[in-house]
């Protein structure tokens, strides 16, 4: 069986991550993704390292790597008029046009829908932004820190009542999932084209991602307005087999048996107390919600009675959800991880290997193979090649800048 997006051309005009990693998850399903940089300063992504906010592990980049994964870059410079006929043809060869830059920008550099569409009125046309094509933040820079995370409720969500500072995200925290998101937006055009010859415009934003993501929050917003912000209070749980436990040597065990009444009896006998499974005050599911703080207090008890890797063993005989909380080193030692083929070790330019996480779903039972993400304009003369412009071109369009 072949890839799945086998035969579609990607073109790509966008930078940093959000919208390039959906480009680097339509190469593992079979897209031809070719990233158009700069020939000179590239995918301003890359410069990070110089601006000392990511680093470099043998000359590599392991960021740049996963968010780029398997495309072809070519160099043009879209301001000079020779690049811009350049990047029409390319259009003229595409099946979609992805980009991120904002409206000012693409109508500065005469890539916007209408114009796009005038060289190939089949493309599906795709756009990521901070806020949404429309509205007053229309044309307002958005990262997933401002866009994602804080403007759309994650950051006020996740920072505790009375707390000095916000919680913050983790890096790229809201790009990834918004990358994901565009690859299959981009595939649902794909079929909405093959079925009726229509190619829409695809918007896709940050903001509109982490609303998403916090939706039970927001949906009941209204419904509580004017209730003060709540505590977590782990001891004032409705259900103690629902929540985090520190074993002895400092780690976190994550209990989540929702169906309590089914799972309390069999978890006592695993843990090695049955003397609790007929106690009054934890019998049933109302009882241990009415003695909340003594039966969390008399499980934390229990679980500081040993390590982390001694209660993994003895959970695993447990019917009930449960999860070790790994970190993400911990992570690449997973069975688990190891048998669904959720890392891969990708091959560097420099001869070294990076494991790289795969796109989180398998067609046909079948681990994705990431394949590095490119040199800046690795692949500028090969694709100019495919689209029939002679060597003696290529050399003029580099001796006037037009490419790198």
């Amino acid at each position: 069986m072949g890839k799945p997006l086998a035969g579609i051309r990607v073109l790509e005009v966008a930078s940093h991550v959000f919208v390039p990693i959906g480009g680097a998850v339509l190469t593992e399903w079979g897209a031809e993704v070719i990233k158009v940089e700069h020939p000179e300063t590239g995918d301003p992504y890359r410069s990070l390292v110089t601006a000392g906010l990511h680093t470099l592990h043998d000359g590599i980049d392991p960021s740049f790597q996963f968010t780029n994964r398997g495309k072809r870059s070519v160099a043009i410079d879209l301001k000079h008029p020779e690049g811009r006929a350049i990047l029409y043809r390319l259009v003229r060869e595409c099946d979609v046009f992805l980009t991120n830059m904002r409206p000012q920008a693409r109508r500065r550099l005469q890539i916007d829908v209408d114009r796009i569409r005038a060289e190939n009125p089949a493309i599906i046309y795709v756009r990521g932004s901070g806020y949404g094509p429309r509205g007053p933040d229309a044309e307002t820079a958005g990262y997933d820190a401002t866009g994602y995370w804080s403007r759309a409720g994650l950051a006020a969500a996740f920072t505790p009542p009375g707390a000095e500072r916000p919680t913050m995200q983790r890096p790229a925290f809201g790009d990834v999932v918004g990358g994901l998101t565009i690859a299959g937006a981009i595939s649902t055009a794909l079929y909405q084209r093959l079925a009726t010859g229509e190619a829409p415009v695809v918007d896709v934003s940050l903001l509109a991602m982490g609303m998403w993501q916090l939706q039970p929050d927001i949906t009941h917003a209204p419904l509580q307005a004017g209730a003060p912000p709540r505590a977590y209070d782990r001891r004032a749980t409705w259900n103690p087999i629902s929540g985090a436990y520190r074993t002895r040597d400092g780690r976190f065990l994550q209990l989540n048996m929702l169906d309590a009444d089914n799972y309390w009896p069999d978890l006592c006998r695993v843990i090695g107390h049955p003397e609790l499974i007929d106690d009054p005050r934890f019998v049933d599911m109302a009882a241990r919600k009415a003695n909340a703080a003594a039966c969390v207090d008399r499980l934390d008890e229990i679980f500081a009675g040993r390590d982390f890797d001694d209660w993994r063993a003895v959970l695993q005989a447990a019917k009930g959800a449960w999860a070790p909380m790994l970190t993400p080193l911990e992570v690449h030692a997973d069975e688990q991880v190891r048998a669904n083929g959720y890392l891969a070790p990708v091959e560097m330019a420099n001869g070294g290997s990076l494991a790289l996480v795969p796109a989180p779903v398998q067609f046909d039972e079948r681990s994705a193979q990431p394949v590095r993400a490119p040199e800046l304009g690795e692949h500028t003369e090969a694709v100019l090649l495919d689209l029939g412009i002679a060597w003696d071109e290529i050399a003029a369009l580099k001796e006037a800048g037009a490419i790198g």
